[in-house]
């Protein structure tokens, strides 16, 4: 009887040591002592022994992904799916490893899935319209942030990231209503009445424009935006003296920042002071020699100064930049996502 009785241990201890849960949970606490090696090998011992064993194939890919082996954690999670495909945090993980892969469209795949299985869920939504727009799928990217601000009506960086996604579509009213909804629910906020000014001026309402502006720059004077977006919106009409100490404001605040260079020359050339036009032009080529507006601009200067060679190889260096990086001066056209 005692033979027998240690023959069930040992068989009862065998059939343990294989039963795929007690295996997870063994991996697991593995896991949390930090032994990763001992984690790993007894989840794959439980996924051998049960390759259906969702919690194992879960864990394992979860593993995987905190240790940023995506390549190792995507087969686990695609088979983890197809047991329960109605697991949220299934499709929610496997869309992130996907992202980590470069496979934006197969982690928006993944995560159109759980959203269907979790549609409140706002930190998704916005982790969505950033994809969407990076595969410039610029109208699903605006939906989506529309329905993220609506579920978190406090969160600022909300309200930025459906005018962005709104900008980006081409639905300029709609941008519009949200900056103008953004101010009143943050009065103290330089930025939003910095895309609450950007906007108007958009639907021709450049006066009142100016003042959102204006009263950017005196809730954030180093925010370097609202002087730039001032400066150049004075140069586009024509008052060139009043542009200037906007555009330099901006300059003084971002050494780098081109536009307002490219700006700043503009109001130079309006006013005929062609020497300090030429000395913007050549500090926004400094600062970025693939841009090819400050070299369009330089021959037109040059073409006025009478030196035509100079306007002809500077006007031919601004085609062939232009050529090479189509995306700087022209809008990129949006796409529908595959399968709508």
């Amino acid at each position: 009887m005692r033979n027998l009785g240690f023959i069930v241990i040992a068989v009862s201890t065998c059939l343990y040591a294989q039963d795929p849960s007690a295996l997870s949970e063994s991996a697991q606490k593995a896991a949390q002592a930090q032994k990763y090696e001992e984690a790993e090998r007894l989840w794959r011992k439980a996924i051998n022994a049960s390759p259906r064993h969702f919690p194992a194939l879960f864990n394992l890919g979860l593993f995987y992904h905190s240790r940023r082996q995506f390549s190792d954690a995507v087969p686990l999670l695609e088979r983890a799916a197809e047991i329960l495909p109605n697991d949220f945090n299934t499709r929610y993980l496997l869309g992130a490893c996907y992202q980590a892969l470069g496979r934006g469209d197969d982690a928006l795949r993944a995560w159109r899935t759980a959203l269907k299985l979790n549609p409140a869920n706002a930190r998704l939504l916005k982790i969505m319209v950033v994809e969407y727009g990076k595969g410039r799928y610029f109208q699903e990217a605006a939906d989506m942030a529309r329905r993220a601000l609506e579920l978190a009506p406090n969160d600022a960086n909300g309200y930025y990231l459906a005018i962005k996604s709104l900008q980006d579509a081409g639905r300029y009213p709609e941008a519009l209503e949200i900056a103008g909804r953004a101010v009143n629910r943050f009065p103290q906020s330089a930025r939003a009445h910095f895309e609450y000014g950007f906007h108007l001026q958009k639907v021709g309402q450049t006066d009142q424009a100016l003042k959102e502006l204006d009263k950017a720059m005196a809730l954030d004077p180093s925010y370097e935006e609202p002087p730039f977006f001032y400066g150049d919106l004075m140069q586009a009409h024509g008052r060139y003296e009043e542009a200037i100490p906007f555009l330099q404001r901006a300059i003084s605040k971002r050494a780098d920042y081109v536009p307002a260079r490219v700006a700043l020359a503009k109001a130079y050339i309006g006013l005929k002071n062609w020497e300090q036009a030429i000395k913007e032009l050549a500090e926004a080529i400094r600062w970025d020699t693939t841009h090819p507006q400050p070299h369009l601009l330089l021959s037109q200067v040059y073409f006025r100064l009478g030196d035509e060679e100079r306007a002809r190889s500077e006007k031919e260096l601004s085609l062939k930049l232009r050529r090479e990086n189509p995306t700087i001066l022209e809008a990129v056209q949006g796409r529908n996502f595959p399968g709508h």
